[in-house]
């Protein structure tokens, strides 16, 4: 038996050959490249069919956009974690810092205010700070951080920005006690600004405002007067503010009105003082007279009358 022909017998052989066919689709290929580049022909068949294989392309695209979603999630809760410690950290090492500003600002401008009040005492005003208070809850008292050293001696002025706060009471080698206007041993000779009337105001202690004693009920004083340093007793320079009265009673039965008031100085918060020296009060007062002197001088003038 003959075997089969491999190639169909020439009967069959129709169309053109394939190089004939590569050509021709080849100079179709380039006619509808031109065309479509000269005259926009293929516009809406390319629309068409990129409506029609979108999502086909989503499907294929969205397990790589999931891995990369992945990734990206748990390397941003990375970096937040890392962020978030590292603010942790800064928060914590600048605590301190933040809670001191309020204080450093408010000394700043304390101290400020002091340099310039400093200015109308020239050398006599020496700048102090607060170290502590006293250990007596029942005395009124501070200590400061300059003493002999810097020239201060006991009798004094203390003052701050707002008026007067004390007076030098004890002096050791590096720092000072200060005792203030509240104490109830501590007396201020005052007087009130709108009458010019005088009066002394003592201390009361703890707890309690400064007191005028001995002040008669129909003297020139009213709520809200307010009282500065007479200077008439060579300790405190005149003109120094002082308190403010707050309450008044006159009581026609009584000797005494009964007037309380209100220190202006900043006794029981200021930490920053300035204390006058001696050449910004009045001159010292003159000693008192010797017993003897005066016996000897009384004797003179008798036995001038009896001669």
């Amino acid at each position: 038996m003959r075997p089969l022909p491999a190639e169909p017998p020439a009967f069959f052989h129709r169309g053109p050959s394939p190089l004939a066919r590569l050509a021709f689709f080849g100079l179709l290929s380039i006619a509808l490249l031109f065309a479509d580049t000269r005259f926009r022909y293929l516009e809406n068949v390319r629309l068409v069919a990129t409506s029609v294989l979108y999502p086909l392309l989503r499907v294929v695209q969205v397990p790589a956009e999931a891995l990369s979603y992945v990734g990206t999630y748990f390397s941003s809760q990375r970096e937040l974690a890392d962020d978030n410690a590292a603010l942790k950290r800064l928060l914590v090492e600048q605590a301190p810092a933040v809670q001191g500003f309020a204080r450093l600002q408010k000394d700043g401008a304390e101290l400020k205010a002091l340099l310039a009040l400093r200015e109308r005492y020239a050398a006599a005003a020496t700048t102090v700070e607060v170290l502590y208070t006293g250990r007596d809850p029942f005395a009124q008292k501070v200590f400061v951080d300059k003493g002999a050293d810097s020239g201060i001696v006991p009798g004094e002025a203390v003052i701050d920005v707002d008026g007067v706060v004390g007076q030098v009471t004890r002096v050791f080698p590096f720092m000072a006690e200060v005792t203030l206007v509240t104490d109830k041993d501590h007396a201020v000779p005052v007087k009130v600004v709108r009458t010019g009337v005088r009066s002394v105001l003592y201390g009361s202690g703890t707890g309690r405002l400064p007191e005028l004693r001995f002040t008669a009920p129909n003297a020139d004083v009213e709520v809200g007067d307010l009282l500065v340093t007479s200077g008439i007793d060579g300790t405190y320079p005149a003109g120094l503010a002082v308190a403010r009265v707050v309450t008044l009673e006159r009581d026609t039965g009584q000797m005494f009105a009964r007037i309380t008031t209100r220190p202006l100085a900043g006794v029981d918060r200021s930490m920053h003082l300035l204390v006058l020296g001696s050449a910004a009060a009045l001159p010292p007062r003159p000693d008192e007279p010797a017993e003897a002197d005066t016996t000897k001088k009384g004797g003179r003038s008798k036995s001038r009358r009896g001669g």
